[in-house]
């Protein structure tokens, strides 16, 4: 376990936390049309649980994210590599951008997109990365 923080840094990951992991959503979603996207959004969050990772220890943030790091690296790629398939299959370019719009209660319209596929896939492989680089130096800190 690593040494503990301050209690203005217990408090401070505590809050900070579910607020970078907001504002990292923000940033993903709206990458496509304004600066944003899933590299920096993962950047976001690798962040808030890099900050979670130095007040309370990597055993207490891989509890946190009940995911091992690593497995969001290959999911990311998953992702990736699945939005190129649709192109594919409409006999189009690799990774042209496809468009599907869904009816959602109430008159209203959400597009779903290879684009926000790919940056899915892109925030989970960042989010995974850069956890995983920071845990392996918390933990050789900790022996």
């Amino acid at each position: 376990m690593m040494k503990p923080g301050t209690l203005i840094l217990y408090a401070a990951a505590r809050f900070l936390l579910p607020l970078q992991l907001i504002f990292s959503m923000f940033l993903l979603l709206r990458g496509h049309d304004e600066p944003g996207g899933g590299f920096i959004a993962g950047l976001v969050a690798a962040a808030a649980f890099s900050l979670y990772l130095f007040a309370f220890g990597s055993e207490v943030t891989r509890d946190l994210m009940r995911i091992d790091p690593r497995t969001l690296v290959g999911i990311g790629l998953l992702f990736g590599v699945a939005s190129a398939f649709p192109a594919l299959l409409h006999g189009q370019p690799f990774l042209t951008a496809q468009w599907w719009p869904l009816e959602l209660p109430g008159g209203a319209e959400l597009k779903l997109s290879t684009p926000l596929i790919f940056d899915i896939g892109v925030y989970l492989a960042v989010i995974g990365t850069v956890v995983t680089f920071v845990m392996a130096l918390a933990e050789s800190e900790e022996i």
